[in-house]
């Protein structure tokens, strides 16, 4: 039902001190994919799809935040689940990544990995949508861009290659959410955003995520203003 990317990076914030962030990106051919599939944290991100058991990325984080390696917290998750062979699970921390397709997922199905991503999906048109999803983000990896515009990218990659081949299923969905181990308070909100029923996923996402952060951007401003003025405009 789903194509998605899990990503970590470590940059350095503007007080120059060591940070890392971990995003996850997915689309499918279904309405609300943001609800059920990505989830993250700041120590990791996780994309549970195919016969989606929401669990496993729920329990998954907990478990990475608790101090458990990925790999250890989502094994030990898929063998506790009876319905495994049926679902598609992947992600990355602060160390390691996981990827897990069950043979009982639809076809084309399949996942991809190096050593800062993840990419997986399923009902695809072809593997050549995991795959292009995977260049895409590998190749803007160092560039100077805010990693939600990336991701949107890697999953406009994926989509044009053909991404969900259910082409009679014309309500789509889109979803990205990014974490960091920054304070929280300098965490802008357009890193958490969903699209939850379009014909055009990929394109809304990323309006959504333009207009966020003009949004964002306008806000800021204003109560720089209102405090240069003494004011407190909440």
């Amino acid at each position: 039902m789903t194509f998605s990317i899990c990503v970590r990076e470590e940059y350095t914030d503007e007080s120059g001190d060591d940070q890392t962030r971990f995003g996850v990106a997915v689309t499918t051919r279904l309405p609300g994919v943001g609800t059920l599939c990505p989830f993250a944290s700041e120590n990791g991100a996780i994309a549970t799809q195919s016969l989606v058991n929401v669990e496993l990325g729920r329990k998954g984080i907990e478990y990475v935040d608790d101090g458990l390696a990925i790999d250890d917290a989502l094994t030990a998750l898929l063998n506790a689940d009876e319905g495994a062979e049926n679902r598609q699970l992947h992600g990355v921390d602060a160390e390691g990544t996981f990827t897990f397709s069950g043979e009982e997922c639809h076809g084309w199905y399949g996942h991809d990995s190096g050593e800062n991503y993840t990419v997986a999906g399923n009902l695809l048109t072809g593997e050549s949508v995991v795959a292009e999803t995977a260049r895409a983000y590998r190749e803007s990896a160092y560039e100077d861009r805010p990693l939600a515009q990336r991701l949107i990218d890697a999953l406009a990659a994926g989509y044009a290659e053909g991404g969900d081949k259910r082409e009679e299923l014309t309500v789509q969905s889109a979803a990205l959410l990014i974490e960091t181990t920054e304070p929280k308070e300098t965490d802008p909100y357009y890193n958490d955003l969903r699209v939850d029923a379009t014909e055009t996923p990929i394109r809304d996402l990323r309006e959504a995520y333009e207009l966020a952060g003009d949004g964002f951007t306008a806000a800021v401003e204003r109560y720089e203003a209102a405090n240069d003025d003494g004011n407190d405009d909440t």
